[in-house]
């Protein structure tokens, strides 16, 4: 007869919500398989990806801290008050320091004067950067990558090339890859190109939610500002390159 203790710990367990299964590795060296379609979305052969880069264990915390040291690298302090100095006027003293029976004042554009200068208001000198390390920036963008591979939001294309600068073109690729590999597709696609290509760059940049990126401009706010990450297969062998550490 099964104890009271034995029980309840039995009832904890089958409340208990189970987190969605993530991949596991048995051991070092082993690889993520991936499909690889070409453009007009057929599967022509697979491809495998890196544990190292695809396969890690995602930390939200360092991922939040790494967007928020990038968009406050990039915030512009617009918002500026003058300040007494800045004001224009008031070179004169309004009236002489005594005799008149009136408050001593220096200044027309005191901040206590009606349109004079501003006291503790923004300033465009202040700098929002936050700091974050080297090595911490690139474990979330690979985190951020490996999300993406966990939930299945990344697309390898063998090629992706076109002959001409037609949104046309590029809407028709779009169009074949929703109708036979993702059909929500359209909710946005980042293209990450290994090298520069204005063909496609021109092509993509009329088709809403769809933009590119260089591989070796890759980083977490793009990434996580799409849905799906659209590459070649030469993309990601250069983000095997440049990311993947050899072991000694």
């Amino acid at each position: 007869m099964p104890s009271v203790k034995s029980e309840t710990k039995n009832t904890r367990k089958a409340g208990k919500k189970e987190n969605p299964p993530q991949p596991s590795f048995k051991k070092e060296g082993a690889r993520l398989e991936l499909p690889v379609f070409n453009q007009e979305g057929q599967e022509v052969e697979k491809i495998s990806l890196p544990v190292e880069i695809f396969g890690l264990k995602v930390n939200n915390d360092l991922i939040k801290q790494a967007v928020e040291a990038q968009m406050s690298q990039a915030r512009i302090p617009y918002a500026h008050a003058k300040d007494r100095s800045e004001v224009r006027g008031g070179g004169k003293k309004p009236w002489r320091q005594k005799g008149t029976g009136r408050a001593r004042h220096g200044s027309i554009r005191s901040p206590i004067w009606r349109g004079g200068g501003v006291t503790h208001g923004p300033r465009k000198e202040k700098n929002f950067a936050k700091k974050i390390n080297k090595q911490m920036k690139r474990q979330a963008l690979l985190m951020v990558l490996s999300g993406k591979m966990r939930d299945n939001e990344i697309i390898v294309l063998d090629d992706l090339k076109l002959e001409q600068p037609k949104t046309k073109l590029m809407a028709g690729i779009i169009q074949q890859l929703v109708e036979k590999v993702k059909n929500d597709l359209n909710k946005g696609a980042l293209i990450a190109m290994p090298q520069k290509d204005e063909n496609i760059i021109r092509a993509a940049r009329n088709i809403p939610k769809i933009d590119t990126i260089g591989v070796n401009s890759l980083n977490v706010v793009d990434l996580l500002s799409y849905k799906y990450l659209l590459m070649s297969k030469e993309a990601i062998e250069m983000i095997k390159k440049t990311y993947k550490k050899e072991r000694p």
